[in-house]
């Protein structure tokens, strides 16, 4: 019996083993594929259009949308990216383009839904009050900052973002203060955000955080500021994915020993520590605010960092923990449903046509294997909620459950409404989250529109037109009855 027991944990090692170098493989590769095809693209574009052509992350205009139409923002997901980075390639595949008010910031692709947060904030708006250290850092009576401290201080966190007539790439000015590009942005001025997949916890805590009046040098924000918030593959309530990739699903915190996201982080942490400017400025984890780069600790504070003493992985500081069940609670805890703003989600599934057989050579390589191991996934210990079943789970897109991406659920229910047909809902209501499912994988409607197909024009047309034509702020919010 011990034999076997041993045979048997011998065997699940080699699986789990081959599984994680196979993983690493189909990422690496997909990754370097998307970074080659970007410098390519651009290569091509120098060569026709003459050394002349500006660079990614160069400050050609300063072009401020006006008060007249509502700009639409568009807020991408993990290891995403605004425009200006990759050179010339589009997160949104383009989707930007069917508008002429259409923001893409860059707020770091593995930086915490808080972090991104602020900085989209400071896309729109400029800094009042200079300094001030993000991400809770303090400084000590020595007025010096420890390594394991995110600060500003250390090096300014660089924003990227996308105007109507061209690339802006802002930095501090002299005085601290940060240039913003919707200057206007107020109650009388308010914003549709589309946020995919992480992008969509960013958006509903960025209204928290204005209804709270969280900005330090802004008093007057409020929720009224957002005018739509429309979900598109949104991780509304975590992900089974992300123990699959190695968070430990006991406290939705700590990595596993070995795993892929302990191969992601090795990786970024090098990567910020060789700080090479050209290549930062091409693609960006987001860990600027903490000291990690060769000049600021040298060769010593290296294996102090892989060793994940300090720095963001040490801290929870980044995007993961956001995405486990248990984070998205303790985000959605905290995060209200406003009635003065209109809720729209996009939920996405792929495993509806893979048991037939129809749709499985349709998923993309990057999710193929995910979209079946989430399928069968069981959480090991007690439920992370109450009322949780693993059956619940199972439809996926590959990357989010679809459960997670209809409505925020835990630990409270908000108001839903299922849409099977558009032209159902309107005229859309505020205060309730309409939802559609989609059949698609979680790449559907980003980096690749070919891919996409029709489904893609119909699915942001369908974005675009709710925003221009279906979402009005006419009257002021009903007042809802005493519940009490």
């Amino acid at each position: 019996m011990r034999k076997t027991r041993w045979v048997r944990a011998w065997v699940l090692g080699v699986l789990g083993l081959a599984e994680l170098i196979v993983s690493a493989a189909v990422h690496l590769a997909y990754g370097a594929y998307i970074f080659f095809t970007a410098v390519a693209a651009d290569l091509s574009q120098c060569l026709v259009d003459g050394v002349t052509t500006p660079v990614a992350g160069e400050l050609i205009s300063e072009a401020v949308l006006d008060a007249g139409v509502p700009p639409i923002v568009l807020v991408h997901g993990i290891f995403g990216f605004g425009r200006g980075r990759l050179g010339g390639l589009s997160y949104f595949a383009g989707a930007e383009k069917k508008d002429d008010r259409v923001l893409v910031p860059d707020l770091g692709s593995l930086t915490s839904v808080h972090d991104r947060a602020q900085d989209s904030r400071a896309v729109l708006l400029p800094q009042r009050r200079a300094g001030g250290l993000r991400g809770g850092a303090q400084k000590g009576s020595t007025g010096t900052l420890s390594l394991a401290e995110p600060t500003h201080a250390v090096r300014p966190r660089k924003l990227n973002y996308l105007s109507a007539p061209g690339i802006l790439f802002y930095l501090p000015s002299a005085d601290g203060r940060v240039a913003g590009h919707y200057t206007v942005w107020d109650e009388e001025h308010p914003v549709h955000f589309v946020g995919h997949s992480a992008g969509a916890q960013v958006i509903r805590l960025l209204q928290q955080m204005l209804h709270d009046k969280a900005f330090e040098g802004y008093d007057d924000t409020s929720e009224r500021w957002v005018l739509s918030v429309i979900s598109l593959s949104g991780a509304l309530n975590g992900t089974t994915r992300a123990y699959l990739d190695g968070m430990q699903a006991e406290d939705g915190r700590s990595l596993k020993p070995a795993c892929l996201l302990q191969i992601c982080r090795v990786g970024c942490i090098l990567y910020h520590w060789l700080d090479v400017p050209w290549l930062e400025r091409y693609y960006d984890f987001g860990f600027d605010h903490f000291p990690m780069s060769r000049r600021t600790v040298g060769m010593h504070g290296l294996p102090t960092l892989l060793v994940g003493d300090v720095g963001p992985f040490a801290t929870g500081d980044w995007i993961l923990p956001d995405l486990t069940i248990q984070g998205a609670a303790r985000i959605n805890a905290s995060v209200r449903t406003f009635p003065c703003t209109f809720y729209f989600s996009y939920a996405s599934r792929r495993t509806a046509k893979v048991w037939g057989g129809s749709g499985i050579l349709r998923i993309h390589p990057l999710l193929f294997i995910r979209v079946l191991q989430m399928c069968r996934w069981r959480h090991p210990s007690g439920p992370p909620y109450k009322g949780y079943r693993d059956e619940d789970w199972e439809d996926n897109d590959g990357a989010i459950n679809t459960i997670s991406m209809t409505h925020p659920r835990i630990p409270v229910e908000h108001p839903s409404h299922y849409v099977q047909v558009d032209s159902d809902c309107h005229p859309l209501q505020p205060d309730i989250w309409y939802y559609k499912i989609v059949e698609a994988d979680h790449m559907t409607f980003v980096i690749n529109r070919q891919r996409g197909g029709v489904q893609f024009d119909l699915i942001y047309d369908s974005i675009f037109q709710n925003c221009r034509k279906h979402v009005f702020r006419t009257a002021p919010p009903p007042t809802l009855p005493n519940q009490s």
